[in-house]
């Protein structure tokens, strides 16, 4: 090793935090080339990890999507009957959030299995969203989500007033 060079695992370090993106390109090579010796074992757990963790934030993410359309659904169906353009654009979302979660689920159908502990959660920020947008008082909403799973995703599934 030359005089100035630092250790393979100090460049790795380096790397890491200043350029992610060649670490991540480093990485990958060294996978694909089966060099243990090069490979950032800690971090790739790491990253890992959070790939996971990502998919569980996007179910959760589209399931508060689609539950905060379906309550403005059906809290405002008043606004909704007066306005066929605000309807199709409501129901233009819901139909695109249902997709991304079948979508979702069928790429890490691990997930499902998640789905009673993300559900609530999604309501919850569904309904932090929903008062954002519109307003409406915390009492105006039920305490927590009065739909199952099965209802939400249902096509034919349009909450009433």
């Amino acid at each position: 090793m030359a005089h100035n060079a630092m250790p393979a695992s100090e460049a790795r370090q380096d790397l890491y935090e200043h350029d992610y993106y060649s670490w991540t390109l480093e990485q990958s090579r060294a996978l694909r080339e089966r060099r243990a010796g090069a490979l950032d074992w800690e971090r790739l757990a790491e990253e890992v990890e959070d790939l996971g963790k990502s998919e569980a934030r996007s179910l959760k993410s589209q399931l508060a999507r689609l539950q905060a359309h379906l309550l403005k659904w059906r809290l405002q169906a008043a606004r909704r009957a007066r306005s066929r353009r605000t309807a199709n654009s409501w129901r233009a979302s819901v139909e695109g959030a249902r997709q991304e979660i079948r979508d979702l689920l069928d790429e890490s159908p691990g997930l499902k299995s998640r789905l009673p502990e993300i559900l609530p959660k999604a309501f919850t920020a569904a309904v932090s969203l929903v008062r954002q947008e519109t307003g409406l008082d915390r009492s105006v909403f039920p305490p927590r989500c009065p739909w199952t799973f099965e209802q939400i995703m249902d096509e034919s599934f349009w909450p009433e007033a």
